[in-house]
């Protein structure tokens, strides 16, 4: 698995200031994405900016929940796959989402490489 990140900037508005955006895609192997079908991985979240702590119920709750989820940053297996753009306000924001995404994506490498050893054996050399 190959992780492609893309840094980009853009005017946002009159009064001139910058937004930033980070694309992510993955490239997979075969048995990378045979893994995750089989695994049933797609929706796995890799990263999530912020949860909701209590969103509260009845109609100010379905409100806050509503709000939460047009703010809230999350990137998947599936956005992985198929490739996200992200947008910041700063890019201080961007770089530390950056570095937490590629973490996830490493992490993520593993599961798959234990995915890929089941039903074999693994040879530990210990000194």
């Amino acid at each position: 698995m190959k992780v492609l990140l893309r840094r980009d900037q853009k005017s946002s508005g009159l009064m001139g200031g910058i937004k930033f955006t980070l694309a992510i895609r993955a490239e997979l192997t075969e048995t990378e994405k045979s893994n995750i079908q089989r695994y049933k991985l797609g929706e796995t979240m890799l990263y999530e900016r912020a949860k909701i702590v209590d969103p509260g119920s009845g109609l100010m709750g379905a409100a806050s929940r509503l709000a939460f989820r047009m703010t809230n940053l999350s990137v998947s297996v599936n956005n992985l796959t198929l490739g996200k753009t992200i947008e910041f306000k700063d890019i201080v924001e961007m770089l530390a989402a950056e570095a937490q995404i590629k973490e996830a994506a490493q992490t993520f490498k593993n599961v798959l490489d234990a995915a890929a050893t089941f039903g074999g054996e693994t040879v530990v050399d210990v000194t």
